[in-house]
């Protein structure tokens, strides 16, 4: 190991070392435990302040109720809507910011990693849930699944870019959004107006 590759190293130690605190983390979150239930003052400040940080100010907090309505509007949902654009601009300044302070491969290994300490606790989690409500849709599941997995990514990348103390990573959109499913909800789509939340 030459000196540029020990300087490479220690450039992305801090990431990484963020990276593996919220790793450890997620097997402590309460994926889907609250869906259908009345939303918490902290559930809805999350809800604002993700609609507020997409552009969405004004967009109205949409309780489904059970799995029907949540896979009703999963189901609907327009990939090319201003909502999942807006996500998407924000994912990939994100993803830009993070490959500033880590290698492609530290951070396609960190992602990896995130992935793989969400899903199964996130599967064990909708599994449960399903039974009791009796859901048997696996698509749902695994949207599910998807959207846990999604979330605690943005989040780990804005952790990532909080390296720079310019950044606020607390109050960004996507930290928002993984908080709602701190909060045991699933956060579905904002579709016009309103923001679906289960």
């Amino acid at each position: 190991m030459d000196e540029t590759d020990l300087e490479d190293l220690e450039r992305e130690l801090p990431g990484l070392a963020r990276l593996s605190r919220f790793a450890r983390s997620l097997d402590r979150i309460p994926w889907f435990a609250n869906i259908g239930e009345a939303l918490t003052p902290g559930a809805k400040a999350a809800a604002h302040d993700y609609c507020s940080g997409l552009g969405f100010p004004d967009a109205e907090i949409a309780m489904l109720m059970d799995w029907d309505d949540a896979a009703d509007v999963a189901e609907s949902l327009d990939w090319q809507s201003p909502a999942w654009e807006a996500e998407e601009s924000l994912r990939a300044d994100l993803t830009g910011r993070a490959l500033e302070l880590l290698s492609e491969d530290a951070l396609r290994i960190g992602m990896a990693l995130i992935a793989e300490k969400v899903s199964e606790p996130a599967k064990d989690a909708v599994e449960e849930v399903s039974y009791l409500s009796d859901l048997d849709d696996e698509q749902i599941k695994t949207l599910c699944v998807g959207a846990a997995v999604q979330a605690a990514n943005g989040a780990a990348l804005a952790l990532i870019a909080a390296a720079d103390s310019d950044f606020d990573a607390e109050n960004h959109p996507l930290a928002a959004k993984f908080r709602l499913f701190e909060f045991g909800r699933w956060p579905v789509s904002i579709t016009g107006s309103s923001f679906n939340l289960f």
